[in-house]
């Protein structure tokens, strides 16, 4: 069973508590993972790279010389691939679709997996409930900074909470996400993952997909 430290909002060590069983069962599939990130990545490409075959490139409508006689190859038109301002062959165009499905259970036993990564590895903080009357940069690096979190950090919320997110939406390296919203990837590119303390309490209302 891991355990994660406790800091309250001002940055003091509260104690620890026991991680649930249900996120974290210590299992570590590593395959899972690597093909989840995979998935994620190339549904991220906007697949916006485009080129020009032959039959999109003006001119070229006549043969550049005669077939015969010249002394020089033949050639067919000065817009074939091999000519300077020609089409391109084979070249990436905006009809191609990066998307990779993957499995529900798939995806369920990778987001254990990168949880139990970052909990083997002391990586897992969690947090009293944050609230804030506006959005205040320096009230959320006071309360991150008080945990020793270091490198990129994912913080969890208890539910959609927009002034938390406001706060560190111009943070360079900070992330902050509704605990259950989370995915393979935003787990694995935290070096650090803060959880709010209350969300843990909602585990089982929290989707697993």
């Amino acid at each position: 069973m891991f355990k994660a430290q406790v800091y309250s909002t001002d940055g003091k060590a509260t104690g620890e508590r026991e991680l649930p069983a249900e996120l974290f069962d210590g299992v570590i599939h590593e395959a899972s993972m690597w093909q989840v990130v995979k998935a994620c990545l190339a549904n991220r490409r906007q697949a916006n790279a485009s080129v020009k075959t032959r039959r999109y490139v003006s001119g070229g409508n006549r043969k550049p010389w005669r077939q015969k006689g010249t002394g020089r190859a033949r050639q067919g038109s000065i817009r074939a691939a091999q000519w300077r301002g020609g089409g391109v062959v084979f070249g990436p165009r905006v009809e191609r679709n990066y998307h990779q499905d993957v499995p529900r259970k798939m995806r369920q036993l990778a987001r254990r997996s990168a949880f139990n990564a970052r909990a083997q590895d002391d990586r897992v903080l969690l947090i009293e409930a944050l609230s804030a009357d506006s959005p205040k940069t320096r009230w959320l690096l006071d309360i991150i900074g008080g945990t020793g979190a270091d490198g990129n950090v994912l913080l969890l919320t208890d539910g959609i909470k927009p002034v938390v997110y406001r706060s560190a939406r111009n943070v360079p390296g900070l992330s902050v996400l509704p605990f259950g919203e989370e995915s393979t990837y935003d787990v694995l590119w935290a070096d650090t993952v803060i959880i709010e303390a209350t969300a843990l309490d909602r585990l089982a209302e929290v989707s697993d997909a």
